[in-house]
């Protein structure tokens, strides 16, 4: 986020798009609810009718994997009538021109052929978010779980310079991270295409600070994106797997293909704290602790880094994961020395410039926002206030690309996936609580009284969901929440694994594949 969670109290307009905090993040949700409940203005992007489209000034149902067309259509209204910030423009950003040119191919016409948006409402929707005021776009996983994910994320860049909405409190892009620790683990470096710190592989001196540090030898070469790991272990140039704190035989998009690598694959680590899935397949289980069971810091979606204090002691085997990576490094031959969790976060604020002025003691007071480049610094609340890491914010148009998986005479009806409040993920951990079970005992496919009809099927009756991947069973909820054509489900219940159908195609730079749609059939399954 290039903002801060406290100042959504300043915030005049909020531009939710690809999200459904009620349910993904509530605690953001929540504030959302309380700023509308002050007088702030909302506009929600959504092809589901949620709670917060409910309460929206301005309700956009847009048909799913759409939004990069319908982003281009607002910049084109917003040039077109002379909304945009000329003094933000001129003096911080480059290549409008070329911004320009592509953005006003997607006239208001245009737009609402491709995503079924009124000329109307685009109209509207350019107007307050263009208009003078602390505006902010919040997005999630409906934005970036796409093969033009990266797309979409730039076009929401676009958007915001275009009208001077970045560098002020209150407004801002603000993604919203998928798990308690997203944000620290990018931060760490445990992507496949930078270093930690972010710092890119071009970077011959930034190796050699690393290399001095650890004293090593290091790769120039990037690693294989996680959604790679499967094809390159069919193709047997990854034999081995080490997999921590991760469930892919549920949680990763075509299932079916994840099961068949991982059956193949010569040698199979797991560490969890519980047997998963994906443990039960593997050679080696490392009973790891839980967050209540270790020491360190999480690092959340605003950026924010702060102290984790250990309540309990690890059960029977089980040991906070550096110790077991510290104790594994030493067996192969590498010795890795570290006293503590603070140890191990002094060299981290030794090596990345965004940590350098965290301290355990400081953040034994208050959590701090990176960056903080020193130990008076009272840390970053709002980024790019004054310019951006590059200078000047680049302008990255991008032409409108359709769905990987559009709809067809054998599979009709699109479907897309979301997540249930009361569960986390994928249930292995909340899964084990006998209440939740209560308050959420299954997954329901969402289908329009329309398509319903349609198809002879009753509310709460059984159907199966079948994509060119795979199939699985649930029972109806007829409603009018979902859009007409498209099916929607919660992705967290195990017994009712949707990613049997979804799409594994992936982003061409972030290689985040289509979870987000396919194409199914929907079938009634007679009842016993």
């Amino acid at each position: 986020m290039t903002n801060s969670i406290a100042d959504m109290k300043q915030t005049d307009l909020f531009f939710m798009i690809g999200s459904n905090p009620d349910t993904s993040h509530p605690t953001i949700g929540l504030r959302v609810h309380q700023a509308v409940d002050r007088g702030a203005k909302l506009v929600v992007v959504d092809p589901r009718r949620t709670r917060l489209a409910e309460r929206a000034d301005l309700w956009i149902r847009i048909k799913p994997g759409t939004d990069v067309a319908f982003m281009n259509g607002m910049m084109s209204v917003i040039l077109a009538e002379d909304l945009w910030d000329k003094k933000f423009v001129e003096e911080r950003t480059e290549d409008f021109d070329y911004l320009k040119s592509v953005v006003e191919k997607y006239s208001p016409d245009i737009v609402e052929e491709i995503t079924g948006i009124s000329e109307e409402q685009l109209r509207q929707a350019a107007r307050m978010y263009a208009a003078e005021g602390r505006h902010a776009i919040y997005h999630g996983m409906g934005i970036t779980h796409y093969v033009t994910g990266t797309d979409r994320v730039k076009s929401i860049a676009n958007l915001a310079m275009l009208c001077g909405k970045v560098g002020q409190a209150g407004g801002g892009c603000n993604p919203l991270r998928g798990q308690n620790n997203v944000q620290g683990a990018c931060d760490m470096g445990a992507l496949f295409n930078t270093l930690p710190g972010y710092g890119s592989f071009d970077n011959n001196e930034l190796f050699k600070t690393f290399e001095k540090a650890w004293k090593v030898k290091l790769p120039r070469r990037p690693g294989k994106p996680a959604t790679e790991v499967w094809d390159n272990v069919l193709k047997k140039d990854i034999r081995g797997l080490y997999v921590f704190g991760e469930d892919p035989v549920v949680a990763d998009a075509n299932i079916s293909h994840v099961r068949q690598a991982l059956e193949e694959v010569d040698f199979l680590v797991v560490q969890d704290i519980f047997l998963t899935d994906t443990a039960q397949m593997a050679d080696v289980v490392l009973p790891a602790a839980c967050y209540a069971e270790k020491e360190g810091t999480f690092t959340c979606t605003e950026r924010r880094v702060q102290r984790v204090r250990k309540a309990v002691e690890p059960p029977g085997e089980a040991r906070a994961d550096w110790r077991i990576f510290c104790e594994l490094s030493k067996k192969m031959g590498y010795e890795m020395d570290y006293a503590s969790a603070e140890d191990i976060f002094e060299e981290i604020r030794t090596l990345l410039p965004q940590y350098k002025g965290i301290t355990y003691k400081r953040l034994d007071k208050v959590g701090l926002q990176w960056p903080v480049p020193s130990e008076d610094h009272p840390g970053t609340e709002v980024l790019h206030t004054e310019s951006f890491t590059r200078g000047r914010g680049l302008f990255i148009p991008e032409e409108y690309i359709p769905p990987v998986e559009l709809p067809d005479d054998e599979y009709p009806m699109s479907f897309t996936t979301g997540r249930d409040l009361s569960r986390y993920n994928f249930s292995s951990m909340t899964g084990k609580t006998p209440e939740i079970d209560e308050i959420s005992p299954e997954c329901f496919a969402e289908i329009t009284p329309v398509d319903a009809e349609r198809l002879g099927i009753e509310d709460k009756s059984r159907v199966r969901l079948v994509s060119r991947r795979g199939s699985v069973e649930m029972r109806a909820k007829i409603t009018d929440r979902t859009q007409e054509g498209t099916v929607f489900a919660t992705y967290n219940h195990l017994e009712t694994l949707v990613n049997l159908l979804t799409l594994d195609a992936l982003d061409r730079l972030s290689r985040t594949p289509e979870y987000k749609l396919c194409a199914i059939r929907v079938e009634a399954v007679p009842e016993n």
